[in-house]
């Protein structure tokens, strides 16, 4: 068994997929001061499907930004907080090598899963 790809880090200046150097793609995304759980989920697996078939099995790292969803106390809003541990984490996090987030980066200690789903259901 292959040990897993770590990739250097490389933030994309703008959103959208980057191909790199070294074979991975980058991905950017900013989740907007406007935009609610469901449109940030979609918009987040609609851009690792798009870059599993625009670059079918390459590694990739999403690089996640998030403007504004703070409290009064400068934290993250709840929905925030779920988007990046249960579902980026938990749910989405196997489609990709690396996840860099305001909350934590990290790195997938299994291989990255290229079975990226045509469709995505939020319940």
């Amino acid at each position: 068994m292959n040990p897993p790809v770590i990739p250097e880090y490389n933030k994309p200046d703008s959103p959208g997929i980057w191909m790199n150097f070294d074979n991975t793609v980058s991905l950017y995304h900013i989740v907007e001061e406007s935009d609610d759980f469901n449109k940030a989920a979609s918009d987040i697996f609609n851009l690792v499907k798009s870059s599993q078939d625009k670059y079918p099995d390459w590694p990739r790292v999403l690089y996640l930004d998030i403007a504004g969803h703070l409290d009064e106390l400068g934290r993250f809003e709840d929905e925030m907080v779920e988007l990046q541990q249960e579902f980026l984490i938990a749910a989405l996090g196997k489609f990709l090598t690396a996840l860099d987030m305001p909350l934590v980066s990290v790195v997938n200690p299994d291989a990255q899963d290229n079975a990226v789903p045509d469709s995505l259901a939020i319940q």
